[in-house]
């Protein structure tokens, strides 16, 4: 296995499948019935026709370029493997702002080695801003009509300078202790962001435009990718409380506020 290789492919994966789900984007225009809108968990959880289109293909590249990897997506993909890498894509991620045409959404794609995260791709067909990262190799960003820029997190260091993504779960119990959360947090903080991608937050705290990201109830394939660009930009990951970053919580931050963050989150949701 070559973890390059792997990252060629991810990229190449999450660009394609972009470009595929923007063409069905620019079609549907002001209509979103076009979309071949269906709800899912609840009313407001959505999955798009472009959804499942961009899920068989990475589903069927995969197949063809990797015949022996394990895949895992968000819309139904679920393949066994025997060569100990499984692929964990997410065909839109953000797929709300994808149905109102708000440009934060993208396409990630992510590698893992007997369980570890060793490359990953995050591709925004909005922006045409692809992040990505491999073990030990950094993580990175390109841009049409810009040089490749290696990542780096910020050097915040006091929580009240710090600015902070989350986002929230789609059932609406869950959604109100989140919120009492986030009230609580507003205060002491610079100020909070919702956008509305996990991906994209995770690669943006990577590139930073934010200090903090954190957020409970994701899925591996909301996560994969971004925290392993997070991770080699130098971001701190965590789960709270001592325990590794998953599904339960995902916590990224720069270092030097990760502490303070943590006792904050702590302090607030301990019943």
């Amino acid at each position: 296995m070559d973890i390059e290789d792997l990252l060629t492919i991810a990229v190449d994966l999450a660009q394609r499948a972009g470009a595929l789900v923007a063409e069905g984007r620019d079609r549907a225009g002001l209509d979103r019935a076009a979309l071949g809108v269906e709800s899912k968990s609840t009313p407001t959880d959505v999955v798009t026709a472009m959804d499942r289109a961009s899920e068989r293909f990475l589903a069927g590249e995969l197949r063809r370029l990797r015949p022996g990897d394990a895949v895992l997506g968000e819309e139904g993909a679920d393949r066994a493997g025997s060569t100990g890498v499984r692929w964990l894509v997410d065909p839109i991620d953000g797929t709300v702002n994808y149905l109102y045409g708000l440009p934060q959404y993208a396409v990630s794609v992510a590698a893992e080695a007997d369980g570890v995260v060793v490359a990953g791709a995050v591709h925004n067909p909005a922006s045409g801003e692809t992040f990505r990262a491999s073990a030990r190799g950094g993580a990175w960003l390109s841009a049409p009509g810009r040089p490749d820029r290696r990542l780096a997190v910020t050097a915040c260091t006091e929580l009240a300078q710090a600015m902070v993504g989350t986002g929230f779960s789609y059932a609406a119990q869950t959604r109100a202790a989140q919120a009492r959360v986030v009230a609580a947090m507003l205060p002491r903080v610079r100020d909070i962001r919702r956008l509305g991608s996990a991906a994209l937050d995770l690669c943006f705290l990577a590139a930073g435009r934010l200090d903090v990201f954190y957020e409970g109830g994701l899925n591996p394939w909301d996560f994969a990718a971004g925290g392993l660009v997070a991770a080699e930009a130098g971001a701190k990951l965590s789960g709270g409380q001592g325990r590794p970053p998953g599904t339960g919580l995902f916590v990224a931050a720069a270092p030097g506020v990760a502490p303070a963050f943590l006792a904050l989150l702590d302090e607030l949701t301990t019943p």
